[in-house]
């Protein structure tokens, strides 16, 4: 076996995502520990062109598999592919983002492969063992993971992990992909365009229970002016006021942005679990005994209707907008 990482990235629309430069960067860190080089595998269709753009991340070779049957996401095709690059590779550590995309795809890899997979890691060790950090109990509690057996599959929070420039090589290889035959196909696509993705965002802008109904104007303006993803609790999707893919918490979307402002949001532990890794919360709330404060950096206590434009006029100023 080599000493070799795996980086895998995830591309839509010939756009990579964040998520896998936080994986390449990772794999960056994890290959100079083990004294390897990192591999990156770029799949897709008419991907080649967009390959090269992920050696000042640290890639020493960029593995291109290109086929028109890995446009979209095909579980089957995708993790057949992996797995035979995998096979060939024989990397230590194989590292992706814990997107939608790379959940699935991880956890048919450590299937097939019958290779552990820690989900969702907010930290590595790299120095000695490899010790990886994911949270257990809907975030109630921390768990430092080693692994044993290889590869050892990695899939990193969203957020949770730097991006680092670091120039490589970047060697392109194409390979002759075969992606077998699917049983899958896709029916329809839709993408909502001009929107941030939750998972991606550095900001944050949630709004709950407290809004009182779907007029989220105020959320929005605040968002605006942040540059910010605007998110939902739970009792606020199941109102009908946002749609699910709004959802932050353990049964939406899980987010680690740098900064969290919570609005009327009461901190259920369901939700507390979905933005406990947030590098700093702000929570606004009438209710001073609402258990969003414990996880709070920053509170303020006051009807939101009327704190959030104060905020949002306080912080156009500072902006000079």
């Amino acid at each position: 076996m080599s000493q070799n990482v795996l980086a895998i990235s995830e591309q839509l629309d010939g756009v990579f995502r964040k998520a896998t430069f936080e994986a390449i960067s990772q794999g960056r860190r994890i290959a100079d520990s083990l004294g390897g080089s990192l591999v990156t595998v770029v799949l897709g269709n008419g991907v080649e062109k967009i390959a090269p753009e992920l050696a000042k991340y640290g890639a020493d070779r960029i593995l291109v598999a290109d086929n028109e049957v890995l446009a979209d996401y095909l579980t089957d095709s995708y993790t057949k592919v992996v797995a035979d690059i995998i096979a060939k590779e024989d990397p230590a550590v194989v590292v992706l983002g814990a997107t939608s995309q790379g959940k699935d795809l991880s956890a048919r890899l450590a299937a097939r492969l019958n290779a552990p997979l820690a989900m969702d890691c907010v930290a590595i060790q790299t120095e000695g063992e490899l010790v990886v950090t994911r949270p257990m109990y809907g975030g109630k509690s921390l768990a430092d993971v080693v692994l044993e057996g290889n590869p050892k599959i990695i899939a990193i929070r969203p957020n949770a992990m730097s991006i680092t420039e670091a120039d490589g090589p970047g060697t392109i290889e194409t390979l002759d992909a075969d992606p077998g035959a699917s049983v899958l196909k896709v029916v329809e696509k839709k993408l909502e365009t001009g929107k941030l993705e939750l998972t991606e965002a550095d900001i944050i802008v949630s709004g709950g229970r407290g809004m009182g109904g779907s007029d989220y104007s105020i959320i929005e303006e605040l968002a605006a002016t942040l540059g910010a993803a605007v998110g939902a609790s739970r009792s606020a999707v199941d109102e009908g006021w946002r749609p699910h893919s709004d959802q932050v918490g353990q049964t939406g979307k899980v987010v680690s942005p740098n900064l969290y402002v919570a609005c009327g949001i009461s901190g259920a532990i369901q939700h507390l679990a979905g933005m406990g890794t947030s590098k700093v919360v702000v929570a606004i709330n009438n209710d001073e005994e609402a258990p969003i404060f414990s996880k709070a950096d920053y509170g303020i206590v006051g009807d939101l209707f009327e704190v959030v434009p104060v905020l949002n006029e306080e912080i156009k100023k500072l902006k000079g907008a």
